[in-house]
């Protein structure tokens, strides 16, 4: 009869199951497709290997179905034999500074819309949330734009994306 610790020495000598290398298989892929989705420069930034670097630019030009799955599996390949830590932090970052412009975005548009609905009386709350706000100014602003729209539509004229404009700069 061994004893446990010599069971775990074993257990740590063994190579990995079949299963377990195929979620590393899926995860290098996966990992790999989401690097298509990325603009050149946040590509370039990563400092890949140029070999995974060109074949993600092969990949973008890829139109045929089958030839984009195989051109997916040999990133996922590629993606296999580098340390992908790098890559998965940058492309957590990059998520969470577009969950954060997202929610600017958001933050602005919801403040346009109740300025444009509530006209003047809308101002005060904003004034509160940034004291001093040049009034006058932001007054001019609302009302351009409101007299812009037509009554009901929802698009926006050059005064209402002004308005937006900056609504995101004082919103930071």
């Amino acid at each position: 009869m061994r004893a446990p610790e010599a069971d775990e020495h074993l257990a740590e000598q063994e190579p990995p199951s079949k299963s377990a290398r195929k979620r590393a298989a899926h995860a290098a892929q996966d990992l790999g497709e989401a690097l298509l989705g990325l603009r050149e420069r946040d590509l370039e930034a990563l400092d890949l290997p140029a070999a995974l670097l060109e074949a993600v630019r092969e990949a973008r030009t890829i139109r045929s179905r089958a030839a984009a799955a195989r051109q997916r599996q040999y990133i996922g390949k590629l993606m296999r034999h580098i340390d992908t830590e790098p890559i998965r932090v940058a492309l957590a970052a990059r998520s969470e500074r577009d969950a954060e412009e997202t929610e600017r975005f958001k933050r602005a548009e919801h403040w346009r819309a109740r300025l444009l609905e509530e006209g003047e009386a809308a101002l005060e709350p904003l004034e509160a949330l940034h004291p001093g706000l040049d009034r006058a100014h932001w007054l001019r602003l609302v009302r351009t734009a409101r007299a812009e729209r037509p009554a009901g539509s929802a698009t926006q004229g050059p005064a209402g994306r002004a308005l937006f404009r900056a609504l995101r700069a004082l919103l930071g």
